[in-house]
């Protein structure tokens, strides 16, 4: 497949996806597609899991782990692990949303993450998440996917001409001055002013108490007559939403030869995508996992840009609990039964590359990188390196990551931060402080990371499809010819 059509998949994946619970729902499509069946984690593994199939399964539906079980495992081997994130700043709704100002209707938002807020401003916006609805009949509660694809909510800035002197550093409160519009109050023209008499009076039905009061006086009506039309139910029925804000203007490639993707949400669905798909390819088939001794997984977490301390976030057990649990299934046609250090082996055998994107140089800012690790656009993946631990990168795997390059001929790039510059951190020193698992943290460069539109490689998309899939194909090779505690990683 070329370049362009990888780009133009991963287009497909960004603009289904303007939430984490989109960004899941839309990779159970692609996995569904592709043979995987769907596990809970609420049952027994024991008559589910088999050797050459391939499973997926979700936690609070905005976090996902895929994998696919070689022919040849046995508890305590290696699991080849590839980990990135769901989430992305964004502006989310407030539980008490309804606002008006200076006849205007308006929606309080609260801040996820470390955006960058200014370039929410001017921007055609609207709403997707997850609303949670009360079946009319059973009394069951259903989660319902979202996603209002109408503009309906603008940040408007203030015009220079009332902003004189200090329009150029463009400085805002985010409590009092980030709420958007949403639209005009209505005027009640010509208003009834009949009085009522006694003998048309009648007895009100006592309302069904609700704990939080009327949703309605909680947010606007006419929001929610929209919300319940696009979750095809009544307002009346709604009993909670997550909803956030997503700019409405879809992903595009870009530059004067394509060369660019000009999208939302490249950190992370870039490398949740990539990631994906890479897995998807390498087992494609029942017989490509024929062989293998390994487990080849992708896990994507939610709750990354605010660290990661969630029920469903990579500080969470998901991980821990999946590997375990896969460490200690018997496995039928397995010369080995599980014991109690078969969790402990596999920690110990396992690989987890740490996805999330890296700061191509900028042009305009290039100061601001150090002079000798300069990631450019479409120049491949780049190895995130600190030396104080906020990358989870050592020099093994380094150099397991760039025999997998090697076999596919994909380009590395290098990158540290400068020293007199703070470094951002990923899943990877979570995970691999909490699990003992050798971890790399590597990513596609992009420019304009927490922006509302950012800015990555056409070819990059490739080059990670390329890289991950020969991590997941040679990864039980790879592993083995490694001295680094004892005779096998």
């Amino acid at each position: 497949m070329s370049s362009k059509l990888y780009a133009n998949e991963f287009l497909n994946f960004v603009n289904a996806s303007p939430s984490p619970y989109h960004a899941v729902q839309t990779a159970k499509t692609l996995l569904t597609a592709a043979g995987f069946v769907e596990i809970s984690e609420r049952v027994d593994w024991a008559n589910q899991v088999e050797r050459g199939k391939k499973y997926f399964l979700t936690r609070n539906g905005s976090s996902i782990v895929a994998f696919g079980v070689g022919g040849q495992w046995s508890p305590g081997n290696g699991i080849s692990i590839i980990g990135a994130h769901t989430d992305s700043p964004v502006l989310r709704v407030k539980p008490n949303s309804k606002r008006t100002a200076a006849g205007y209707k308006q929606v309080g938002v609260e801040t996820y993450g470390g955006g960058l807020w200014h370039t929410w401003f001017d921007r055609d916006l609207s709403l997707a998440g997850r609303v949670l609805v009360r079946h009319p009949e059973t009394g069951d509660f259903i989660p319902k996917l979202i996603q209002i694809k109408k503009p309906i909510l603008r940040i408007p800035t203030l015009a220079i001409h009332l902003n004189r002197g200090s329009a150029d550093k463009f400085e805002f409160n985010k409590e009092k001055e980030l709420f958007p519009i949403l639209g005009l109050i209505e005027k009640e023209l010509n208003k009834g002013t009949e009085v009522s008499t006694a003998s048309d009076k009648t007895e009100p039905e006592e309302a069904e108490f609700d704990p939080l009061g009327k949703i309605e006086d909680r947010h606007e009506k006419t929001l929610l007559d929209l919300i319940a039309a696009e979750a095809e139910t009544k307002i009346e029925d709604i009993e909670d939403f997550e909803l956030v804000l997503y700019d409405t203007q879809p992903s595009v490639l870009g530059g004067i030869n394509d060369e660019f993707i000009f999208s939302p949400r490249h950190d992370n669905l870039n490398s949740s995508f990539t990631s994906l798909a890479a897995l998807i390819e390498s087992i494609n088939s029942e017989s490509s996992l024929e062989n293998d001794e390994g487990i080849r997984m992708v896990t994507l977490f939610d709750h990354e840009e605010i660290g990661s301390a969630s029920a469903q976030g990579a500080d969470s057990n998901l991980l821990l609990a999946v590997l375990s649990r896969l460490a200690s299934l018997p496995i039928a046609g397995s010369s080995k039964e599980p014991t109690a250090s078969s969790p402990y082996e596999t920690f110990s055998k396992s690989f987890l590359i740490s996805a999330d994107m890296a700061h191509a140089v900028h042009p305009n800012y290039q100061a601001k990188h150090e002079s000798k690790h300069e990631p450019q656009m479409n120049k491949g993946p780049v190895i995130k390196i600190n030396a104080n631990q906020r990358y989870a990168t050592n020099s093994p795997g380094v150099v397991l990551v760039k025999q997998a390059a090697k076999i596919a001929k994909t380009p590395l790039q290098l990158f540290v931060v400068r020293n007199d510059s703070a470094c951002g951190s990923t899943i990877g020193p979570i995970l691999a402080s909490k699990l003992g698992i050798l971890t790399l943290d590597i990513g596609s460069p992009q420019l304009s990371m927490h922006s509302i539109r950012e800015t990555a490689g056409t070819h990059d998309i490739e080059y990670s499809i390329s890289l991950f899939k020969s991590f997941y194909e040679n990864y039980s090779t790879l592993q083995s010819k490694f001295k680094i505690d004892g005779p096998q990683l």
